[in-house]
């Protein structure tokens, strides 16, 4: 055979290999829609796993508690969408990162403003996603704001994570 077929055959077995042996998690690599499936479904199973008495803790005085920063992501969803249309929800108030804090109703709020995005996320068309809106004294776009509201969600995501695992709490993906 060839030494130039045989090269070219064994960098593509190694190129490919990982992918032969490991699966990506449902949703990676499938857009918008399957990356904000992916990031909504491990903050869920993440505040599901850590105990309610978890939900106070905070690595320092001034620093956002676990519980606020799970109703900073809820509020930052809730806030980021009303730009580009739907309105904030009735008993959702400014101070809710503060006053939201048993686990059942962070949860309850962080499953509400993950659903929200979703669902107007999957009926927007494509003329809506180029839509110019306004926020923080400039022009952006409706897809910028999706873009803004997921990338967020992964930022606090990593500092959920950590705030786990400092506190004894193994994300539930990282047991496998």
């Amino acid at each position: 055979m060839n030494p130039h077929v045989v090269k070219s055959l064994f960098l593509g077995f190694l190129l490919s290999a990982p992918m032969l042996f490991a699966q990506a998690p449902e949703g990676i690599w499938q857009g918008y829609d399957g990356e904000w499936r992916h990031v909504s479904r491990q903050l869920i199973a993440l505040a599901e796993a850590t105990p309610a008495e978890k939900f106070a803790w905070r690595p320092a005085p001034g620093v956002r508690s676990t519980s606020e920063v799970y109703m900073h992501i809820a509020l930052a969803n809730f806030y980021l969408l009303s730009v580009t249309g739907p309105k904030m929800p009735a008993g959702l108030k400014e101070d809710s990162e503060k006053t939201v804090t048993s686990k059942a109703e962070v949860i309850d709020w962080l499953k509400r403003s993950l659903d929200a995005v979703k669902e107007a996320h999957l009926a927007a068309k494509p003329n809506d996603l180029e839509r110019k809106v306004h926020i923080a004294d400039r022009d952006a776009t409706v897809d910028g704001m999706y873009l803004r509201i997921i990338v967020h969600a992964n930022e606090h995501m990593g500092q959920l994570v950590a705030y786990a695992r400092m506190t004894g709490v193994a994300p539930p993906w990282s047991k496998n």
